[in-house]
C-alpha cells in the first residue's frame, strides 16, 4: 500500500485528525469466513456496496466516525446520472471513490490520498481479508444474496431496508447471520429517532392504559423523482448505457433490456422483479415502530385479514401496488393492527379513556398533551437509545452486544406487508400464516410467491 493510503490498523495522523489510536498489528492473518471483533483500539474497515441515493445520504455517518475507515465502494454502475430525489446527483462506484478520497484527503492533509478501492463485482470486494463490514445499499432484489454472501465471508453487515423481497430470502438472511455470528444492523433509522423511541416507551409502559386500537398509515403511488417523460420511457434501449453493467445490476432478476422507466435510479421500486413497491418500502419504517412499541420484534402474524388493494396487471412496467390499500395484521395473542394508505402516515396508538399517541418523523403528539412531558422511571422498560443507526452498528461490532435493529427485527417488520402484498396479487381477502412451516394454511398458490425465482447462476445457499 502506498504511503498515501491509510492502513486498516493505523489511525490517520496529521491535519484534520479528530482523535488518535495506537498502531495495531494487521489482521491479514484472519481467515475468510471468521467474523472478527477487533478491540476498540483498532479501526473497522467498511465497504460500501451500492453507491446510489441512499448510500450518499448515509455514507457521512461512516466517514465521520473516527472508529471507521471506508476502504472500498462497489457498484455495477461506474458513474451515472439521475440519482437523488430530484434527479440531481450522480452515482456509482467512481463518484463514491471520489467522495471517500476527498474526505480523507482533507482529514489527513494529504491532497493526493487515493486509498479507496472500487469494484464492479461485489464478490471481488468481499475477498478482501482486511474488510470487516459492508453497508448494503442496493435494490431490494439483491439484499438477500449480498447478505448471505457477506455473512459467509465473515463480514458484519449494515443492511438497508426493506430487508428482503420474498419470505424465503428473508429466512435465508436470518439463518446466514446467525450461522456466521456477525453483527447485522437493519437500516431502519426511525429507531434512532427520539420521538419514535419515546412513543414506544410510553406504549410499553402503559402510559395510555390497555391498548384499544393500533393504526399504521403508509404511503402509496409511484414517484418520478425529478425525471422527465423521456427519462421514464417504457421503450427498452437497444443497448444499456455504457456506464452500467446491466447483467450484474439485474443479478438474480429476470434478464431484460434496459428500460428507462424502471432501470433509471430509484424507479426500480415499482416493478415486482426488484421490489414490492411503496408498501414494503414504508412498512419497513412504520411497521417496525409498531412492533417495537408492542414488543413484537421477531414475531410473525398468524393471519392477514380484510386485505384490500388492486395491483396492476403483472405485465405492466409498474406493477407493484400504486393505488389505495388496507389490511389487518392479526397476532397470536389476539392483537390486531390496522394498516391503510388512507390513514395519516405514521403510527397511532389508542388507549383507555381517550388517551392517544401519534408519532411520525419529527412529530410526537399525545392526548392528554401533558403526557409528552412524562419521564420513564428507572424501574420501567427503557428501549435502546442509539443516537445513530450506523454508530450503534459500529459499537456492537466491537462489543458483540445487542444492536437496536437486528436482522430478526428487520425481517419481522416487513413480513406482514410482504404477506399482505401476496394477498393483493392473488385477490385474497384473508390469509392464514404458519410461521413455523413458512407457508400459508391451505393456499398452495400463495405459497409459490414465498419462493425466490433466481436467474442462473445465482442461488440462495446458506
Amino acid at each position: 500500500m502506498s504511503e498515501l493510503n491509510v492502513s486498516r490498523r493505523r489511525f490517520m495522523t496529521g491535519a484534520g485528525t479528530l482523535m488518535a489510536m495506537p498502531a495495531i498489528i494487521s489482521s491479514g492473518c484472519l481467515s475468510l469466513g471468521k467474523a472478527r471483533r477487533p478491540p476498540p483500539s483498532e479501526r473497522i474497515n467498511v465497504g460500501i456496496l451500492g453507491y446510489g441515493t441512499m448510500a450518499q445520504d448515509n455514507i457521512g455517518n461512516f466517514l465521520n466516525n473516527d472508529h471507521v475507515q471506508v476502504v472500498s465502494v462497489c457498484d455495477p454502475v461506474s458513474e451515472g446520472p439521475l440519482y437523488g430525489y430530484k434527479a440531481e446527483r450522480v452515482g456509482g462506484r467512481e463518484p463514491g471513490r471520489r467522495k471517500v478520497n476527498a474526505f480523507y484527503a482533507e482529514k489527513t492533509g494529504k491532497a493526493a490520498y487515493n486509498g479507496c478501492k472500487v469494484y464492479g463485482d461485489f464478490r471481488e470486494m468481499l475477498e478482501d481479508k482486511d474488510l470487516d463490514a459492508v453497508c448494503i445499499s442496493t435494490p431490494d432484489h439483491w439484499h438477500a444474496l449480498h447478505t448471505v454472501w457477506a455473512a459467509k465471508k465473515g463480514k458484519h453487515i449494515y443492511g438497508q431496508k426493506p430487508l428482503y423481497l420474498t419470505v424465503q430470502e428473508g429466512r435465508a438472511m436470518v439463518k446466514a447471520v446467525k450461522k456466521a455470528g456477525i453483527t447485522f444492523q437493519t437500516g431502519a433509522q426511525s429507531r434512532s429517532n427520539d420521538y419514535f423511541r419515546m412513543a414506544c416507551e410510553f406504549v410499553r409502559n402503559n402510559r395510555i392504559g390497555k391498548l384499544q386500537r393500533v393504526e399504521v398509515g403508509l404511503c402509496k403511488g409511484y414517484g418520478t423523482f425529478g425525471k422527465t417523460p423521456e427519462q421514464l420511457s417504457e421503450t427498452p434501449l437497444a443497448t444499456p448505457p455504457p456506464y452500467v453493467d446491466l447483467d450484474m445490476w439485474l443479478g438474480p432478476a429476470p434478464k431484460r433490456p434496459f428500460t428507462p422507466k424502471i432501470h433509471h435510479p430509484m424507479q426500480w421500486r415499482y416493478n415486482l422483479d426488484y421490489s414490492c413497491g411503496m408498501l414494503t418500502d414504508f412498512a419497513a419504517h412504520q411497521l417496525d415502530i409498531m412492533q417495537w412499541a408492542l414488543g413484537k420484534d421477531g414475531i410473525e402474524p398468524v393471519a392477514l385479514e380484510n386485505i384490500k388493494g388492486q395491483l396492476p396487471p403483472v405485465t405492466e412496467v409498474y406493477n407493484t401496488m400504486g393505488g389505495p390499500f388496507s389490511f389487518e395484521i392479526v397476532y397470536g395473542d389476539g392483537v390486531r393492527v390496522f394498516v391503510s394508505s388512507e390513514y395519516k402516515y405514521g403510527c397511532h396508538f389508542f388507549g383507555e379513556g381517550g388517551k392517544e399517541i401519534y408519532v411520525t418523523g419529527g412529530k410526537l403528539e399525545t392526548n392528554p398533551a401533558e403526557l409528552i412531558r412524562e419521564k420513564i422511571r428507572d424501574d420501567e422498560i427503557k428501549l435502546i437509545r442509539s443516537g445513530q443507526q450506523e454508530k450503534n452498528f459500529i459499537e456492537n461490532i466491537y462489543s458483540g452486544g445487542q444492536n437496536i435493529s437486528p436482522v430478526t427485527a428487520g425481517f419481522s417488520s416487513v413480513t406482514p406487508a410482504v404477506l399482505a402484498h401476496i394477498g393483493m396479487r392473488l385477490g385474497r381477502a384473508n390469509l392464514k400464516w404458519d410461521a413455523a412451516k413458512t407457508r400459508f394454511v391451505d393456499d398452495a398458490a400463495a405459497d409459490k410467491l414465498l419462493v425466490p425465482h433466481m436467474r442462473a447462476p445465482w442461488t440462495l445457499d446458506v
